[in-house]
């Protein structure tokens, strides 16, 4: 039998939404107290199944949004442009403009492209997988540690085991070594161009209206997922996006309305091109990140696609990795979670930890088999620090390191890739990860469905020029 309309992921809420929402709202700081029974009466109905049900988990979710914060909450965590501005740290690192002749400047670009589809590559075909999938099969492999893209030869009892490569566990199509002829169509790449394709068409001034209107138009719905999709489902109920400088979190904006995802790694990954954009201008790639995120999300989901897009924006001008992510964190609240929990990481660096222990903790810390933290900005942002910091500017290294962490593989894969290419260049990436997509990208972005690399990355050249 067909399943029924209602268990369509991220469209209305189902049972284990209601725990996303509950932890969620525990750790942005709402006073929970009155809620647990709340809670507990909709869980025990039949929300996969019963769209009727639907009027009692919004007004759920309204009650929750109007709590409380509870009281000796140590963060503060704004979600509009002035109050994040306001929060940042003192002492910001001055970052210069990049001195870069034409082809120096379209070197760097064409890196990051480059980077960024190696490194989502590298993660597609494992998203979802376990840390210690991964590690036995590469074992069996003979490739451990991960040194290129993935390979479907398995040894078939292993494989069984782990239900590697079989059914719902199968790879999308071109996504490993044996059959890899392109960057096949990725959300983590999508994003990628509809961020030049916004700045294309809207010029720096771009509003957050603009992107809802963009995606409305350019992108169909399917090709969205979690807090996109919500949002998506938001803006076709008119609720609307912020204004230019507006608050995000109201109760019906398309970032907040029944959203349990409001702050997980959908936005970080549509961060990159206003990095490409703007170099050695954090603060500009930044803000435009905060306008592109508040469509859809709210606090730390916002953060880190402000970080990467910061992140990216220094590495025109440095190779410096600590230096490019204190940039980063420069441009979001000094008293959020997302910068505590970055700074933990420069931290264990510093302290002479090993990449084992500093994974070993991330894990302690955040659950792999819990969706929530599965897919948490904070999360996948500690991974991508650890990827950068242990990965010594070696392209394959920095990868492999941010994959083999499980988590987000993909997305994970791709902000790192991206930095990486950006700061060492194309000319210096190793053809070993290069040479098999063959300069080619595949979007769901119309206009942009298949495009050399190469030309993606002087059309971007040519845009931030004039930006």
């Amino acid at each position: 039998m067909p399943r029924p309309w209602t268990t369509q992921p991220w469209l209305t809420v189902k049972r284990g939404d209601l725990e996303i929402e509950r932890r969620q709202a525990e750790e942005e700081g709402k006073d929970l107290a009155s809620m647990a029974r709340g809670f507990k009466r909709l869980a025990a109905l039949d929300l996969d199944n019963d769209l009727a049900l639907w009027p009692k988990a919004q007004a759920l979710f309204a009650k929750v949004h109007r709590l409380p914060m509870r009281r000796g909450y140590k963060f503060r965590e704004p979600s509009d442009i002035a109050g994040i501005r306001n929060a940042r740290p003192s002492g910001r690192p001055a970052i210069r403009r990049p001195r870069l002749g034409r082809a120096g400047f379209f070197d760097k670009m064409y890196g990051a492209w480059l980077g960024r589809c190696c490194g989502c590559m590298a993660g597609k075909p494992v998203e979802g997988r376990r840390r210690r999938s991964m590690e036995r099969i590469l074992k069996v492999q003979g490739r451990w540690p991960l040194s290129h893209y993935w390979s479907m030869k398995v040894d078939p009892k292993v494989a069984a085991e782990e239900n590697w490569f079989k059914d719902q566990g199968a790879p999308p199509p071109g996504t490993v070594i044996e059959g890899i002829r392109c960057m096949v169509e990725d959300d983590d790449t999508n994003y990628t161009a509809t961020g030049y394709a916004i700045l294309a068409r809207h010029g720096a001034d771009f509003a957050p209206a603009d992107v809802a209107g963009f995606w409305l138009g350019n992108i169909p719905f399917y090709h969205v997922c979690t807090a996109e999709r919500v949002a998506y489902r938001n803006l076709v109920m008119t609720l609307p996006p912020p204004g230019p400088d507006g608050k995000v979190d109201g109760e019906f904006s398309s970032a907040t309305f029944v959203n349990p995802y409001r702050e997980w790694i959908g936005a970080q990954i549509r961060a990159d091109f206003f990095g490409y954009a703007a170099p050695g201008n954090p603060e500009r790639a930044a803000g435009w990140a905060w306008r592109d995120a508040c469509i859809s999300h709210v606090k730390n989901g916002i953060y880190g696609e402000m970080w990467v897009a910061a992140m990216l924006a220094a590495a025109w001008t440095t190779d410096d990795l600590v230096r490019i992510i204190r940039a980063g964190l420069g441009e979001i609240p000094a008293r959020s979670r997302l910068a505590a929990e970055i700074e933990k990481v420069i931290g264990w660096k510093k302290d002479g930890w090993t990449f084992d222990q500093a994974i070993d903790r991330i894990h302690t810390d955040w659950d792999e088999s819990s969706r929530h933290d599965w897919c948490h900005t904070i999360s996948n942002a500690a991974i991508v620090a650890t990827g950068l910091l242990w990965g010594d500017l070696d392209f394959e290294k920095s990868v492999c390191r941010a994959v083999t962490c499980a988590f987000d593989t993909d997305c994970n894969g791709a902000t790192v890739g991206s930095i990486v290419g950006l700061v060492l260049g194309a000319k210096r990436m190793p053809k070993k990860w290069t040479g098999p997509i063959r300069d080619t990208l595949q979007t769901g972005i119309h206009g942009l469905h298949e495009i050399k690399l190469s030309d993606m990355a002087r059309k971007s050249c040519d845009l931030a020029a004039r930006l």
